[in-house]
């Protein structure tokens, strides 16, 4: 049986392009442990650093608050991002929060997966529903290239088994594909998550942010990949469970699951996109290759009331025309993009 909208409000708030908000992703830190190739290349992001100072963060009530704020709006699945979000302290103290908040349908988070031993079971007791696990190769030679600090992935695979355990699935694996860094590591992510009951959505190489040295020629297609899996099982396409779904579902035709591929490059999707981001710092960005976002952090600080604070985010949704993938040309290159961790990926 289909579940029901949760929303109890008005009309949900629609951009010009008739896009409903209904997907937030908060970011509680910038902060991360990894330096993956595709987001915070260590070549750029050393040890020295300078992250927001943590006095500039929003404090998990601000957060909260913004949510019930944006829930008004339409609001039902909140992602909680970063940076990664685990390292971020007494993070269950905030999945609580969010867990109170009623019209939340949806509440899951997306990790690298390092400390998901240790905080799958506080944060499945605080509410949190499920949880997303970037893993982009089970090579650890290869997993360790990729994450740029090189992780063990046999500790994020004990992350994954923890949070299974402790009833947070379905578990999603998210595996970013890089030709000649672990495009062929495709088939045995395929093969793994098939024998283990997962589902993997590969992401085609983005341009996101200007520090990943992003170009065309090292994405994987999402029709390469999806051929290269089906040579070794047969699969079908499965149609969308929602409008504004990020993913093309594929089905095995041996009834093994399903995975699916995530193609912003090749196959843009911004007609449904129905996300906003909320950066650590209270910006507020209507797009995930956005130049610039909107300060919520100065409403909330200066004695804003929720309905102000409700204004201002229907009048910036209310303006949005983004469609970036779809423009993506020498129209939109050398634009000053807002690095990925910084926005809230």
């Amino acid at each position: 049986m289909r579940r029901m909208s949760a929303f109890l409000g008005g009309a949900p708030a629609r951009d010009l392009l008739g896009r409903r908000l209904h997907d937030l992703r908060i970011s509680v830190t910038d902060r991360c442990n990894f330096r993956c190739v595709y987001c915070m290349p260590a070549e750029i992001f050393g040890s020295d650093f300078a992250f927001v100072p943590r006095a500039e963060l929003l404090a998990y009530e601000e957060s909260a608050r913004l949510a019930r704020i944006f829930v008004s709006l339409g609001v039902e699945k909140v992602r909680i991002t970063g940076g990664e979000p685990l390292v971020r302290r007494d993070l269950p103290a905030f999945v609580a929060m969010l867990a109170a908040i009623p019209g939340i349908v949806d509440l899951t988070l997306t990790t690298n997966g390092a400390a998901l031993r240790h905080l799958a079971a506080p944060l499945a007791e605080a509410g949190l529903r499920r949880v997303t696990v970037s893993l982009d190769s089970l090579d650890p030679e290869i997993f360790g290239r990729m994450n740029g600090v090189g992780f063990p992935v046999s500790r994020v695979i004990e992350g994954i088994d923890a949070a299974r355990a402790v009833g947070l699935d379905p578990i999603k694996i998210n595996t970013v594909v890089r030709r000649g860094l672990n495009d062929a590591s495709i088939l045995p992510m395929a093969r793994w998550a098939r024998e283990t009951g997962l589902t993997v959505r590969f992401i085609e190489y983005m341009d996101v942010g200007n520090a990943n040295g992003w170009r065309l020629d090292d994405v994987v297609p999402a029709a390469e990949i999806v051929e290269t899996i089906g040579r070794e099982f047969p699969v079908e396409p499965v149609a969308p469970a929602y409008r504004g779904e990020v993913a093309d579902r594929w089905r095995y035709l041996d009834g093994a699951g399903e995975f699916g591929v995530i193609a912003s490059v090749t196959q843009p999707f911004c007609g449904d996109c129905s996300r906003a981001r909320i950066s650590a710092v209270g910006e507020l960005y209507t797009c995930l290759f956005a130049t610039n976002g909107h300060d919520l952090r100065s409403l909330l600080r200066g004695g804003a009331s929720d309905d102000e604070i409700r204004r201002s985010v229907e009048a910036v949704w209310g303006s949005r025309v983004d469609r970036y993938s779809e423009m993506r040309s020498d129209e939109t290159e050398g634009l000053p993009r807002v690095e990925m961790f910084a926005i809230g990926g």
